[in-house]
């Protein structure tokens, strides 16, 4: 997957250079936001993280709530988010659906289905540093049933490496006698093997079931279950298939039909940036009529879009 993201280290980088820069920019009548954008959207993650350390060096201030003191709107929120460490990012992300009244569990599904075993401990770490309390916790006195209990699994982190040959054909049974064979549904088999086995297994797994059943297991699981366990089997079905197929989906969706969901919109545009965005992109094109760019272009405006649009990283005509 190296190598797939749109965002690539400057070369020739100076973090002094451009902390200056962005000091310029915001001092003074008025922001040259032209600046902030282009300068931020042209450097890796990592680079951007010195850039922090460099601006405080020099001007004894916090890059990120000068930033903030200036900007406004998505554009702000994008901005903001360019600044975390792509771990801490994670972790805001998901704190913010949990706190408050109601939780937005899209944000959960599409954040602990896509990322991988390794990318999950760091947010377990980081979250308990930084609040206090382990992200089950919050997740646990926040979410019920079957929904919860894969999610729980997920943050286990612990799924098994490769294809264990001699499970395929009993995982597939096993979800079969779980689903389409029997009158109502046993999730509990459906969110043990969703949440333990890796994703080649599950692809193998998901072939034998096709010739058990006759159904997709995508097909089965729209049938057999409804609301948020729905979301997130299918979530961790279509990861499982292909990450960026999945993420692509969810851009989509985000930008689809009235009202955008900015915080999906933003959260995949900058958590992919540098991993998987002409992937993304690639499948945008393949599933849907149109190319990412000009859903972006048709669907926000300004500052904000031009970030985007910048992160996306080109057109797929």
């Amino acid at each position: 997957m190296a190598g797939r993201g749109t965002i690539k280290p400057q070369s020739g980088f100076n973090a002094n250079a451009d902390a200056e820069s962005l000091f310029k920019a915001m001092k003074g009548f008025g922001t040259d936001e032209k600046t902030i954008l282009e300068l931020l959207t042209a450097r890796s993650n990592a680079q951007r993280q010195q850039i922090k350390t460099a601006y405080k060096t020099l001007h004894g201030k916090d890059l990120a709530v000068e930033l903030k003191s200036e900007l406004g709107g998505h554009f702000e929120t994008v901005v903001l988010a360019l600044l975390e460490t792509p771990t801490m990012y994670d972790v805001k992300c998901l704190k913010q659906a949990i706190k408050g009244a109601g939780t937005c569990e899209k944000t959960l599904i599409h954040i602990l289905a896509s990322r991988t075993c390794r990318e999950i401990q760091a947010i377990n770490a980081a979250y308990k540093q930084e609040y206090g309390k382990t992200l089950e916790e919050d997740v646990v006195g926040d979410t019920s049933g079957h929904f919860k209990e894969l999610l729980v699994i997920l943050l286990q982190a612990s799924r098994q490496q490769g294809v264990q040959e001699a499970n395929v054909q009993s995982d597939a049974k096993a979800l079969f006698e779980a689903g389409e064979k029997k009158f109502g549904t046993d999730e509990e088999q459906f969110v043990t093997i969703l949440g333990n086995r890796s994703a080649e297994h599950l692809r193998r797994v998901f072939a034998e079931y096709m010739k058990l059943s006759g159904f997709q297991i995508e097909e089965s699981i729209q049938r057999e279950t409804s609301g948020h366990l729905k979301e997130i089997m299918l979530a961790v079905v279509k990861c499982a298939r292909s990450v960026p197929a999945y993420l692509a989906e969810c851009l989509y969706y985000a930008m689809k039909g009235a009202g955008t969901d900015d915080n999906s919109l933003i959260e995949i545009m900058v958590s992919r940036s540098e991993i998987d965005m002409l992937d993304i992109r690639a499948e945008f094109r393949r599933m849907f009529a149109t190319s990412l760019y000009k859903m972006i272009k048709s669907d926000t405006s300004g500052d904000y879009e031009k970030t985007l649009l910048l992160l996306c990283g080109g057109d797929d005509a």
